[in-house]
């Protein structure tokens, strides 16, 4: 026999065993694949840039791709929470899932305004006379001076004045041809008419000054010195020499700037921010450079009509008088921080209108949807008041996609129990009838 005959023949066969048993086992795996895609029953099909697209056979979209299988077992875990979606890792880089961890910070916010300055009211005076008469000198006949305290404004001639110290010094009289006297009641009752008619002077704003040369000398003062009753700026003179003036009369406004007010508006959504004691900051185009330093000391407990804004009240300190009333301001408020939030990107919540939702990565492409309520929001960062803890993922970009798919899969689970409830009910009479007595009443 040829020998290259005997040395090929054994190769053949065995190259023949081997290429036996491997399309035996492609032929097994193949089969198993089979039941396997048997055994899944497909719902529909999806199409894979746009979820909300489906087909009940298979197909492709415009640009040449498979839509995906949906299986009824993708639907049936019963340990995820309805609407959970698991998407595969291509997919997920396909669409561009990014996600950011939930975490526990301080959240702070800067309130932005425009103000306008204005006078302290607690550091105003409107000075009135408290009796009738005729202006006959003004000691200060011009708005814009500074005046301190007790300085004489203006004198004034009354009738009813001057019948006031006439009685005084009657009294003064009486007093003195009765000090000697041996009656108790009588040095008393003189005593009782001083006191009275040296009061009724006070009340009528005589100077103490005035009253002390009305008791030395005995003699009447035609006119009343009135006096700046604290130091301030005279904003408003409302009586000029020999005008008959009364008790309604404004005769000086005098106003105190050493510390000013200003009031700003800010938005409804940044009323939970701010609060009584803020620090604020204030910036003037007409003061270039300079930045003053207050707080803000009330928030008023109404809103604007028309704006929808709420008023607040600033303090400034104004020693140098750099800042004018009705001068308008760039001002910024230092609101309140909220500490120890659990926080997560805006971006990440979808707004329904009746409700916030935020995806929640359960597993590697597992998302679970979440209620989640809201507390405040700044600078891109909302904190989470319930419905996600610290530590958790949570899904900030395509997350409109995954919501797509998860109300698809919730709606196609609902419907699926739906049939099997269905199926059920009809299933049920069914069994009963084929039952005997004995195993009717023993399933009873």
């Amino acid at each position: 026999m040829n020998k290259p005959v005997l040395i090929i023949a054994p190769v053949m066969l065995i190259a023949g065993l081997v290429a036996g048993y491997w399309l035996a086992d492609l032929k097994q795996a193949t089969v198993q694949t089979e039941l396997s895609l048997e055994e899944k029953k497909i719902l529909f099909y999806r199409n894979p840039m746009n979820s909300s697209i489906t087909s009940p056979t298979p197909a492709k979209d415009a640009m040449g791709m498979d839509f995906i299988a949906v299986y009824a077992e993708d639907n049936d875990n019963t340990d995820a929470p309805a609407g959970s979606v698991i998407i595969d890792s291509v997919t997920l880089q396909n669409i561009g899932v990014r996600t950011s961890i939930a975490i526990k910070a301080t959240l702070s916010h800067t309130v932005r305004a425009v103000g306008r300055v204005a006078y302290d009211e607690e550091r105003m005076v409107h000075l009135h006379p408290k009796i009738e008469g005729w202006v006959e000198k003004l000691n200060i006949d011009k708005t814009g001076q500074k005046v301190k305290k007790n300085t004489d404004l203006l004198s004034i001639y009354s009738p009813q004045l001057v019948a006031s110290q006439q009685e005084y010094i009657l009294a003064l009289n009486n007093l003195k041809a009765l000090e000697n006297s041996p009656f108790k009641d009588i040095r008393q009752g003189a005593e009782a008419l001083v006191k009275s008619s040296r009061e009724r002077l006070k009340l009528l704003d005589v100077p103490a000054h005035q009253l002390r040369e009305l008791q030395r000398s005995h003699k009447v003062k035609k006119s009343l010195h009135i006096h700046a009753p604290a130091d301030g700026i005279v904003m408003k003179i409302g009586a000029r020499e020999g005008q008959f003036v009364t008790p309604a009369t404004e005769i000086y406004m005098i106003a105190d700037l050493s510390k000013i007010w200003v009031y700003a508006n800010i938005y409804e959504y940044e009323l939970p921010w701010v609060k009584q004691g803020d620090q604020v900051e204030m910036q003037l185009a007409g003061i270039p450079g300079k930045t003053f330093n207050g707080h803000l000391s009330y928030i008023y407990p109404y809103a604007e009509a028309k704006t929808r804004t709420i008023k607040v009240r600033l303090v400034f300190d104004n020693a140098e008088l750099l800042l004018k009333p009705e001068m308008f301001a760039e001002v910024t408020i230092h609101a309140g921080k909220q500490v120890n939030e659990v926080v997560i990107p805006s971006e990440a919540v979808i707004r329904s209108g009746s409700r916030n939702q935020v995806f929640v990565v359960r597993a590697p492409g597992k998302f679970e949807p979440r209620i989640v309520t809201l507390g405040l929001a700044t600078n891109g960062k909302v904190a989470v008041l319930n419905g996600v803890k610290a530590g958790e993922e949570v899904v900030i970009s395509s997350q409109f996609l995954i919501d797509s798919e998860s109300k698809l899969r919730e709606a196609t689970s609902k419907m699926l129990q739906i049939k099997a409830a269905k199926k059920q009910a009809v299933d049920k009479p069914n069994v009963m009838k084929n039952m005997n007595p004995d195993q009717e009443m023993q399933h009873d």
